[in-house]
């Protein structure tokens, strides 16, 4: 009898302390299941596609889900594609680049990824993250977008505009010939017009950047006011873009040589949720409005998010720190680990107090003339919780469409006024 009686005391108490010490049961979590702000504490140890939620989502992530009710839409999305003539690339050219451990400065780079195997334990492993994405990043030897720049505050729709975005590569270019034969140096020329609506019409910039480590950027930008073309600091890579919330360093994520930050350290590797299956929809008839793009909902608060679909990415952690002259402290990047892509940036002031988040959509993309596959950014949002602000891009683009290189000069952008 005091068998029994003892049983019926332990076994309910066993059962309590092994519920207090077990978590709870982890599920596998369906496709097209929204990590909100409702359900973010229910579902960190549960999985998607293997993966634990809470190993996918960066602490800064986290944050703005619990504070601003950002949403995740989970999707099964197909894996990144490089062309056959990228790996190509890569194979013929990968064992002649070299890294400079003094200058950190690539040399020997011709096409395809530059250091297709990282050690982590390579002291040079961030620099060689970042080389890869800035020098190999498959995005065509020439891109013509048609680029919509949507604003927020925390009132909600602010502005749409339209602006043209035009770049020509001189490297990791897979057809056509080299664009600028009596410039060697000339890395990148790029032109950035606003098109609509008409108080920034004409207003934009030529960017030219160059291989040579100590030779900055020129840049030239139309003065409207003045109805004229300025020639601006070479130290513009530092400077804001118009009125939206990143600077010209922050195009594509990351637009600066690695040799400029005083170090570009890698943290490790981890996986995060990335959109990598973006695909603009347009709403027809709410051209210039709120509501012109399905991806964005300025109508309820918080509106400081889009809604891409994403699914889990290994990426490297990068943390880079800008030169003494620059507006950041830091920069923590997230670079796919098989295709040089930037998916998720974090960034902070020289306090080291959080600034600003910014993620880009990717998408696969073929030339228009070459046929060759890439994948390229379509999207994107650059969020300033200093100031409660955000911008949103999405891209009408068109890769290898043959851009004349002979006509893509200062000049071009006056006749685009």
């Amino acid at each position: 009898m005091q068998t029994i009686a003892l049983r019926r005391v332990v076994a309910p108490l066993a059962a309590s302390l092994f519920a207090l010490g077990t978590p709870a049961f982890a599920a596998e979590l369906a496709e097209g299941t929204v990590i909100s702000k409702e359900n973010i504490d229910r579902v960190m140890n549960d999985t998607f596609m293997g993966h634990k939620v809470s190993d996918l989502l960066t602490e800064r992530m986290q944050w703005f889900v619990r504070t601003y009710d950002k949403k995740y839409p989970l999707t099964k999305a197909p894996e990144p594609q490089l062309d056959p003539k990228y790996v190509e690339a890569t194979k013929k050219y990968s064992s002649q680049v070299k890294l400079d451990p003094q200058t950190r400065e690539v040399t020997g780079y011709a096409a395809g990824m530059p250091f297709p195997n990282i050690d982590p334990s390579d002291p040079l492993a961030g620099d060689k993250v970042i080389w890869n994405f800035y020098l190999g990043a498959p995005s065509g030897g020439d891109v013509y977008n048609t680029t919509y720049f949507l604003t927020a505050n925390k009132n909600g729709f602010e502005a749409s505009q339209k602006w043209t975005f035009q770049r020509i590569w001189a490297k990791n270019r897979l057809w056509g010939e080299a664009p600028f034969p009596n410039e060697p140096t000339v890395f990148t020329k790029t032109i950035l017009v606003g098109l609509q609506p008409q108080d920034v019409r004409g207003v934009g910039t030529f960017t030219v950047q160059y291989e040579e480590a100590n030779k900055l950027d020129d840049l030239w930008a139309y003065i409207k006011s003045a109805r004229r073309v300025r020639r601006l600091s070479g130290n513009s890579w530092m400077d804001n873009v118009g009125g939206f919330d990143f600077l010209n360093d922050d195009t594509s994520l990351w637009n600066s040589r690695p040799s400029r930050y005083q170090s570009t350290k890698l943290i490790g590797k981890r996986w995060i949720l990335a959109a990598t299956d973006f695909e603009p929809e347009r709403v027809k008839g709410k051209e210039g409005t709120g509501e012109e793009w399905a991806n964005l909902n300025f109508k309820d608060a918080p509106y400081l998010m889009s809604t891409q679909k994403v699914t889990p990415r290994e990426v490297w952690v990068v943390e880079g720190t800008p030169p003494d002259g620059h507006p950041y402290g830091k920069k923590v990047a997230y670079v796919d680990t098989k295709v040089p892509a930037v998916y998720h940036t974090e960034v902070y002031d020289k306090n080291g107090d959080f600034w600003r988040m910014m993620d880009h959509h990717f998408n696969q993309r073929v030339g228009a003339k070459s046929g060759i596959k890439y994948y390229y950014a379509l999207g994107g949002e650059m969020l300033d919780f200093k100031a409660m602000h955000g911008t949103f891009w999405t891209a009408e683009s068109k890769v290898d469409v043959g851009l004349n290189p002979i006509q893509h000069t200062v000049e071009k952008l006056e006749r685009l006024q």
